[in-house]
């Protein structure tokens, strides 16, 4: 199918809900939310895929709003060896690796700190594939793909998801997150057919955790959980 993106303004978000803060419930309300957005692939042949973690948790309820097909796009950063929560790359499903050059020109890592990174990544991404989709087939990357994350902060993780999308065949993509930062979205609108994003906000400090009321942080084990409880109910 055709998008109507391309009649609105690009990104499409939600003015009343710009430069604001805890604005959803959880990620299953801010799921409802952009699925309300989202109303012209109901019943289409779209597909949602979700990245884990966070954004399996909004994917789920889009595809169950609009009567979509559930997938996942596997992605991780590639964290630093002190610091867990931040990364200098990501590695993506298919075995795209990309590295944030400009970050590392900045950091003291050995050649070999930077490769082991990335080799523990590669494993953490093939196990994760293993665990949520098992010995699925990939699906067909020709039909328009809801791409779903539960933030967009720097925006490098989505990035490198995007290109392992390109890559496997993916023409289509609509990136939908629900809460995002507006520098990093400029960054982003090139790289995509369009982005929808109920919650834009601006300033110096950004945080995906500030748009949500409840907030926690999800393992391996939800995702599962997750997946297996929409499978049920379709």
């Amino acid at each position: 199918m055709k998008s109507r993106a391309a009649d609105h303004p690009n990104p499409v978000d939600l003015p009343q809900l710009r430069n604001r803060v805890r604005v959803f419930r959880n990620r299953a309300s801010a799921g409802k939310v952009l699925a309300g957005m989202l109303e012209e692939f109901r019943d289409s042949d779209a597909m949602v895929m979700g990245i884990p973690a966070g954004g399996i948790a909004v994917a789920v309820e889009i595809a169950r709003e609009l009567h979509l097909p559930l997938d996942i796009a596997v992605v991780s950063k590639i964290t630093l060896p002190w610091n867990s929560e931040a990364g200098y790359g990501a590695v993506a499903f298919d075995g795209t690796v990309m590295l944030n050059e400009e970050l590392l020109s900045r950091l003291n890592l050995s050649r070999q700190e930077i490769q082991t990174g990335i080799q523990k990544t590669e494993q953490k991404v093939a196990r994760r594939v293993t665990m949520f989709r098992g010995d699925l087939a990939l699906p067909d990357f020709k039909r328009p793909i809801l791409l779903v994350d539960d933030g967009l902060a720097s925006g490098f993780t989505l990035r490198v998801a995007i290109k392992a999308l390109r890559q496997s065949g993916a023409t289509h993509i609509i990136l939908a997150v629900p809460t995002a930062h507006s520098e990093s979205v400029r960054r982003i609108l090139e790289e995509v057919e369009a982005i929808y994003c109920p919650n834009l906000r601006s300033g110096l400090s950004f945080a995906v955790a500030d748009a949500y009321e409840q907030w926690s942080d999800l393992d391996e084990q939800d995702v599962v959980r997750l997946l297996r409880a929409s499978k049920d109910q379709q």
